[in-house]
């Protein structure tokens, strides 16, 4: 089984930071770059989870810009979306993607700090 502690924790930590940003905070670049994590994290657990091709697979949905207070949220939902999809795929076994379910697995957890960072500098 796939360990999806490191994102997870990087995840729920970016989540927790944001969630006690002020308002001024949020909207000088922090907001905006925590919801642009979280649709990629998103798009990325929605295509784990997808039917092969041309098996009836529904183009990925977009998660919604809905205010600066609520992507905290947002970046925990989709992240640990992503965690649960990428321990299903290893526990499957090897998806038809050109990467590991772990390699995968540390993009995500990079992605996450390189967010993280930008937001809160």
């Amino acid at each position: 089984m796939l360990d999806t502690s490191p994102l997870t924790a990087a995840v729920e930590r970016f989540a927790d930071r944001l969630r006690a940003m002020p308002q001024s905070r949020l909207q000088q670049g922090a907001a905006a770059r925590a919801l642009e994590l979280a649709r990629e994290l998103s798009v990325r657990a929605q295509a784990l989870e997808a039917p092969p091709e041309g098996a009836g697979a529904a183009p990925a949905r977009e998660m919604p810009d809905a205010g600066v207070f609520v992507v905290g949220d947002q970046v925990a939902v989709a992240g640990l979306d992503l965690a649960e999809a990428l321990r299903a795929a290893a526990a499957e076994g090897a998806p038809d993607t050109a990467k590991a379910p772990s390699e995968m697995l540390d993009e995500a957890v990079r992605l996450v700090e390189r967010a993280e960072a930008g937001a809160t500098r």
